[in-house]
């Protein structure tokens, strides 16, 4: 009998270990729980940086970028940071500081590949506006209009307008009423080949408010949004973004995480950091959250983004120019993050002009950072990433000043 007691014990604790380690993991990459005293590493070494330019007249411009990225570098303890500039649907410069790998010293490149979060967002709203522009989606039809996918029936008179504004009252991850598919969240360990399966997540959850109300950025709308998306085209979530972005901006480095055997060779060692040690990041499958946060890229594939809107020629001014309006709530009042349709639209000044705006879109994932912004009146797209998280990321995203301030002079 006593053994059996101590076989059922172990057990009972082998799987409680197995069932609530993500959690704790969850917390500890939070700094909520400690994480283990082994398995870090530092940055002792000369830190490598490189530069290709792809245009002489940009090299001024190249080598201050250059430069406030080493300094931006060591003043945040980044194990790297990856940058690039188009103008017009052209690369002119692309330039890396640091380690792709900490422990195998192997230096960043302009090929190393970044998980780039929500920055996802803006690639998926890339190929609404394809399908908009060509009268194949209508963004303020309810989306059973098109969707077999909406398992939920609160969803049938959704919109892809008020899914792709954040004004559908979708759940964000930490509002989701699926247990299970809280779970597999937080755990990020199951693969979804399709993105409609992936709507089992959350499929059991309530709207957080009546759709257009409020705002509230909700990454599982946009997995709906990628999944209405598909049905409305035809195929599959993945083929659509390939035929409507992928290929039409030449990007051959933009690949699904949880897909990594397409781009291992490449692929950043993402960490954890203390401030000043690191620590690689556990294994994570981001299939769940595709359309809204499951993409890896360089930076150098990111910015042909900006030539799909710049050359107008799949996309008209018309609509570029839609999907680049923020959004209104009900009430008439436009919503608090400025964030329009996939993409957030930010007005400033620069060298006395005030006419100076961009549309962006950052992005958080496991271990990594991403931000990714066009400048329609310099004819500009620019995007940098990291292979760590800011303790602020809102100031990560403020580098992009020394980059448009050099290449918008140059």
């Amino acid at each position: 009998m006593k053994r059996y007691l101590l076989v059922f014990s172990v057990a009972l604790i082998t799987v409680s270990l197995w069932v609530f380690a993500p959690f704790y993991s969850f917390l500890a990459h939070r700094g909520k729980a400690p994480l283990p005293p082994w398995g870090w590493v530092t940055i002792d070494r000369p830190v490598p940086k490189t530069q290709h330019l792809s245009d002489p007249a940009f090299e001024i411009a190249g080598n201050q970028a250059l430069s406030a990225m080493v300094t931006y570098r060591e003043a945040n303890s980044l194990p790297s940071l990856s940058a690039a500039v188009a103008i017009n649907d052209r690369l002119v410069w692309a330039g890396t500081v640091g380690f792709s790998d900490i422990a195998g010293e192997i230096p960043a490149t302009p090929d190393t590949l970044y998980r780039i979060g929500s920055t996802s967002k803006a690639l998926t709203a890339t190929a609404l506006a394809s399908l908009v522009e060509r009268g194949e989606l209508d963004l303020d039809a309810p989306i059973s209009t098109y969707s077999s996918s909406a398992q939920n029936p609160i969803w049938s008179k959704l919109t892809a307008r008020q899914l792709a504004s954040h004004t559908a009252g979708t759940p964000h991850y930490g509002e989701n009423e699926d247990i299970l598919g809280l779970y597999r969240t937080v755990k990020m360990a199951h693969h979804y080949d399709d993105v409609r399966d992936a709507l089992s997540i959350f499929d059991s959850s309530a709207l957080l408010f009546p759709p257009g109300g409020q705002f509230h950025y909700s990454s599982l709308g946009t997995v709906l949004l990628g999944a209405v998306m598909s049905d409305a085209a035809g195929i599959s979530y993945r083929a659509l973004m390939r035929r409507e972005v992928f290929q039409p901006a030449g990007m051959e480095t933009t690949y699904p995480d949880g897909d990594r055997h397409q781009a291992a060779d490449n692929l950043a060692t993402f960490y954890y950091t203390d401030g000043t040690r690191f620590r690689p990041w556990r294994p994570v499958d981001l299939s769940q959250r595709l359309p809204g946060g499951g993409y890896i890229s360089t930076p150098r594939d990111l910015v042909k983004v900006g030539g799909i809107y710049l050359t107008g020629q799949r996309i008209s001014a018309e609509t570029r120019d839609a999907f680049w309006t923020p959004q209104e709530l009900a009430d008439g009042s436009v919503n608090e993050q400025n964030y329009a349709l996939g993409w957030r639209w930010r007005e400033f000044e620069f060298n006395g002009a005030s006419d100076v705006a961009n549309a962006n879109h950052g992005g958080v994932s496991r271990g990594s950072q991403c931000w990714l912004l066009i400048y329609p009146g310099y004819r500009m797209t620019m995007a940098f990433c990291t292979n760590t998280k800011t303790e602020d990321f809102d100031t990560f995203g403020l580098f992009y000043k020394p980059f448009f301030e050099a290449f918008a002079d140059a």
